[in-house]
């Protein structure tokens, strides 16, 4: 029978999903929970002759705001309209494996282009491309309420008696899967002590993680409508939600991660050349340049300095190529029955 704080947890967890529902216009079942549709509203694009599918995981959109339009005042983008649908990583990824039609992807994580390309929608040397098929990133930060009133600092504040954290689930979500790799590879010392790292993931997950919406988005707005102490996210989000005006402010650890947020065109699109100049002028300077103004770390290291100021550098930044490479770190962690933070997890529901 679930104990009492189960319980009580269950119900907290059903009403602010409902919050959130109700805030992102969506229902379970509905779809992606964002898909903008101001195909012929951009001004100065002129007429539509081709519509491109983006299928991207749920916060980038600011960004995509910005480069939509950019895109098509451009000579490559001229006629091209890009149709957008946002969501959990994971949930899109495997929409577009079971038939979604997509003409390009941008996911939280690699394994979810990794499914593409296992499907065979994606060529296999799809990271070959400008800045290794990564266009951009960011850092795990720690987003606390205006004041930060609980003095939240650094990963150790989270395990205090009686903090609350707000973070998606990992099953679903992208971002959920940096926020736990953050603090495993700052307590594991890079992935050399695993055992300290999962000793950290356990205390987390088990006594201090009270919501686990299905995406990064869901999370920032639970946190934003009073859920949790603090909310564990991508510094993308942290300074989107800042610059909107929300009482809250974010705390970059000492030690973090960096995020690296793949894109892909599909093989066998019908519009695959302008998906191509849609990417390429992600990865142009100009693209590189909305990105950063948008609150993301752009690929560029000579656009990434002129916006040093912007995004400042951890004390140490780990890779995920410092935990072995999401192959290794997919089957050792994140594996379903075997992974050890899926273990974690599957403790965690019984």
């Amino acid at each position: 029978m679930p104990s009492q704080r189960a319980l009580s947890r269950l119900g907290r967890v059903a009403l602010a999903v409902l919050t959130v529902l109700a805030l992102v216009g969506c229902v379970p079942g509905a779809g992606s929970s964002d898909v903008p549709r101001r195909l012929a509203a951009e001004s100065g694009a002129g007429p539509i002759h081709t519509t491109l599918n983006l299928y991207a995981y749920a916060v980038p959109k600011v960004a995509y705001d910005e480069l939509v339009p950019a895109f098509r005042r451009t000579p490559a983008g001229a006629g091209v309209a890009v149709q957008q649908s946002f969501g959990a990583s994971g949930d899109q990824s495997r929409k577009v494996v079971s038939g979604a039609a997509a003409d390009i992807v941008n996911f939280s994580v690699e394994p979810d282009i990794t499914r593409l390309v296992e499907a065979g929608l994606v060529e296999p040397d799809w990271r070959a491309g400008a800045h290794g098929g990564v266009p951009y990133g960011s850092v795990v930060t720690l987003v606390v309420r205006a004041g930060n009133p609980k003095n939240i600092r650094d990963w150790d504040d989270l395990l205090r008696p009686g903090i609350e954290v707000v973070m998606p689930n990992p099953f679903s979500s992208g971002s959920a899967k940096w926020n736990l790799l953050a603090p495993y590879a700052a307590k594991s010392d890079g992935g050399r002590n695993p055992a300290a790292g999962l000793a950290y993931v356990e205390e987390l997950v088990h006594d201090h993680v009270e919501l686990q919406p299905k995406s990064g988005r869901e999370a920032t707005e639970a946190f934003l409508q009073g859920t949790g102490d603090v909310l564990l996210s991508y510094e993308n989000e942290a300074l989107f939600i800042e610059r909107k005006g929300e009482p809250v402010e974010h705390i970059t650890p000492a030690v973090t991660i960096r995020v690296d947020n793949p894109a892909a065109v599909l093989a066998a699109s019908p519009n695959r050349d302008a998906a191509q100049r849609f990417l390429d002028f992600m990865n142009s300077a100009d693209g590189q340049r909305i990105l950063a103004e948008t609150g993301f770390r752009p690929a560029d290291p000579d656009i990434a300095r002129e916006f040093a100021a912007e995004f400042p550098a951890p004390d140490q930044l780990w890779s995920i190529d410092d935990l072995g490479g999401w192959a290794a770190v997919e089957a050792n962690l994140f594996k379903a029955g075997t992974g050890s933070i899926a273990q974690i997890y599957e403790g965690v529901a019984r």
